[in-house]
């Protein structure tokens, strides 16, 4: 990004079409740019589609990206270094990359924080890696909670699902942040 304008009209935007409705995200390249360009990587090459936002959990978020519908777990790329900043911080509206318990293990999972979520972030502490935040919901958190909202079970081995699934149509870029409007 040229010079040290972060404007909002400068940052990436995406438009996330669900079963549920529309949520449309301001990426934070300035912050996390090997997270975002991971990200928009998965967006670009239409990994997402059809995807399905598989644990949900009511006062704390919401995760899709790495299931299909049948719960069929979707080969990734490889995985991208843990880019979680204290000054960018898991609050309610925040997009987060979801990981093992090894720091560097985000490939395309992402959660939505539907509350503020603070023993998720990084800290100065070197022992407390914390959840790379790279982007905010700029509309549609009434979508999110909605989801946030849907009765769950036990499906494919996993808690917190859906009962009725809650599929990720298609995520597009609608402002590439690129400040000449490419």
């Amino acid at each position: 990004m040229a010079g040290s304008d972060t404007s909002e009209q400068t940052l990436p935007q995406v438009r996330m079409e669900t079963s549920e409705g529309v949520i449309e995200i301001r990426l934070r390249p300035d912050v996390a740019p090997e997270t975002v360009e991971n990200f928009l990587d998965y967006v670009e090459s239409g990994f997402y589609q059809g995807t399905v936002f598989h644990r949900v959990i009511p006062g704390f978020m919401i995760q899709g990206g790495g299931f299909d519908g049948n719960l069929n777990r979707k080969d990734t790329s490889s995985p991208v270094q843990n880019e979680a900043s204290p000054t960018l911080k898991n609050l309610r509206g925040t997009i987060a990359m979801a990981r093992t318990g090894q720091p560097h293990s985000a490939t395309s999972q992402f959660f939505i924080n539907v509350v503020d979520n603070p023993y998720l972030n990084a800290s100065d502490n070197p022992q407390k890696w914390g959840y790379a935040v790279f982007g905010k919901v700029t509309e549609g958190m009434g979508v999110v909670d909605a989801i946030a909202r849907k009765k769950t079970g036990y499906s494919g081995g996993m808690g917190d699902v859906p009962v009725d699934p809650i599929t990720i149509r298609n995520i597009t870029v609608i402002n590439n942040g690129d400040a000449s409007g490419k």
